[in-house]
């Protein structure tokens, strides 16, 4: 007799609007119960409203991903409450550009904090109510600044280039423990973030995409979708761009 899958759990960090939301959304259609994380408490409640309209299951707890203790807390409460934790997704992110000649310190420090550390604490944690299901999926979300580099970025191309070294170590030490950890590297997104650029960098974006246009959060979230199912249970450690072929060559 086929054993019934359970309701999944799902905790989305950078909940509260474009790729987030779009992954939470995208989730919650599949069936899982979503936990939504961001720090806007206001904004998380609208996704939110958003996923139970359409019948789905979710649930907000407003999170500043900074605070590493924060997170820790955060991650134990929701594998408490819910009895479980299945997939977790290290989306927040924040940008701090400058040329590396005129960046501070400060300004690296940051971006590694919460482009990076809040994933590594966050994923510390979750793995262990996941060994105890003896299930789980980690889904980091890089980007092709990681890949490639970026001018102005040195921070941010750090973090998510840490990134993929954090997912592929945990990818090889949960292998034998049935949980998988994958990278999702989306290129130039149509969102908030990217509509305040100058027209003449959007017009560059584009021009350096194979598919010559912007992608959409939601096709972010299919990737995601893929590395959080059942099916994807024989695909770990793997990294990939969802950029228009912005980084094939």
């Amino acid at each position: 007799m086929t054993q019934a899958i359970p309701v999944r759990v799902a905790l989305v960090t950078g909940a509260s609007r474009g790729i987030g939301a779009a992954i939470a959304q995208s989730l919650a259609r599949q069936g899982r119960h979503v936990v939504l994380v961001a720090r806007d408490a206001a904004k998380l409640a609208e996704v939110e409203k958003s996923i139970l309209d359409a019948g789905g299951k979710a649930s907000v707890h407003a999170c500043d991903i900074s605070d590493t203790a924060a997170v820790e807390k955060l991650v134990d409460d929701v594998a408490t409450a819910q009895g479980r934790l299945d997939i977790l997704v290290n989306n927040a992110g924040i940008t701090r550009d400058g040329l590396i000649l005129r960046m501070t310190d400060e300004q690296f420090d940051e971006v590694i904090r919460v482009n990076l550390k809040s994933a590594f604490v966050a994923c510390r944690t979750a793995l262990r109510p996941m060994m105890r299901n003896k299930w789980g999926r980690i889904i980091n979300i890089g980007s092709v600044s990681g890949l490639v580099g970026n001018a102005g970025q040195s921070n941010y191309a750090t973090a998510k280039a840490g990134l993929v070294g954090l997912t592929k170590s945990i990818a090889k030490e949960m292998a034998a423990k049935n949980i998988t950890a994958n990278v999702v590297a989306p290129g130039f997104i149509e969102t908030d973030m990217t509509g305040v650029l100058p027209q003449q960098v959007k017009d560059y974006a584009v021009a350096a995409t194979p598919l010559k246009r912007m992608g959409s959060a939601a096709e972010i979230a299919g990737a995601v979708a893929y590395f959080a199912s059942e099916e994807a249970s024989y695909t770990t450690g793997q990294v990939l761009a969802v950029d228009g072929g912005m980084t094939m060559y």
